[in-house]
């Protein structure tokens, strides 16, 4: 069992962690220094990022990910972490800016030309980054598919993979919409509320079973003196509410967006 001087994750996400971290800051270094902070890259938007990257710690390394193997309410938590926060700071950071700038010139330019050719098809597709943040949502909690990774440590990590990835995908589109006065932001109201019922709906079930849905965690979760109907309320819970609230801010900065154009077309 944990404790939180022992509950570290050490994987090969920490070397990538690290990296991701000395490239944002190298690039941030080369656009602000000779006196001009907050040159490409806000100020607030470099603090978004660096909170996104201790929020993939917290969920990758420590303590979250060693707790998860034990309480399903970590487990869930964890989960929202990848899938809910983690993804919009670290796009609120403009991490790409960070990169390019970090790198020497000629490895900037090959990897804009790499990225361009992706740029028209990644922006047309909301509606599927939509369905795969619903897809992982019910697929990884299906609960064959949560006693595979119970047992299978790659299992494991293409689990925390695909929710990242989802995650990063829709809210790309996400932040898309929110930072350019271009159409799509009811488009994008709309992904989110659908990503928000689905989330809420799935919480519900767990909150609200009068069942052990997972009981491959009724044994551990007591063993930590934790009831296991308790931990299963609290991560439907942690599901249902809290995860919900970044959605809900973005929903209401496109829609707030919306009105704006809509106030602006009939002016």
């Amino acid at each position: 069992m944990p404790t939180l001087a022992t509950a570290w994750s050490l994987s090969p996400v920490v070397p990538a962690l690290l990296l991701m971290t000395m490239l944002y800051a190298a690039g941030l270094w080369r656009l602000w220094r000779d006196g001009h902070p907050g040159r490409g890259i806000a100020m607030i938007e470099a603090a978004l990022f660096f909170a996104g990257m201790g929020v993939l710690a917290l969920a990758m390394v420590w303590p979250v990910d060693a707790y998860g193997a034990w309480l399903l309410s970590a487990h869930m938590g964890q989960h929202m972490l990848l899938l809910a926060l983690a993804p919009p700071l670290l796009l609120a950071g403009r991490p790409m800016a960070a990169v390019a700038a970090a790198l020497p010139p000629r490895w900037s330019k090959a990897l804009h030309r790499a990225l361009l050719p992706l740029a028209p098809g990644f922006g047309r597709t909301l509606a599927l980054a939509t369905f795969a943040n619903v897809a992982v949502m019910w697929g990884w909690h299906a609960p064959a598919a949560l006693a595979l990774v119970m047992r299978s440590g790659p299992a494991h990590w293409v689990m925390h993979g695909s929710f990242l990835l989802a995650g990063l995908w829709l809210w790309a589109l996400l932040w898309q919409r929110i930072r350019d006065d271009v159409a799509g932001a009811l488009s994008g109201a709309i992904a989110i509320v659908v990503v928000m019922m689905q989330m809420g709906f799935l919480g519900a079930l767990l909150t609200f079973s009068q069942r052990i849905v997972y009981p491959v965690y009724a044994d551990r979760a007591t063993e930590l003196g934790i009831a296991a109907f308790d931990d299963q309320q609290l991560a439907g819970l942690i599901m249902w509410v809290p995860s919900c609230l970044p959605y809900l801010a973005g929903a209401l900065w496109l829609l707030a967006r919306e009105l704006r154009r809509m106030g602006k077309r009939l002016d």
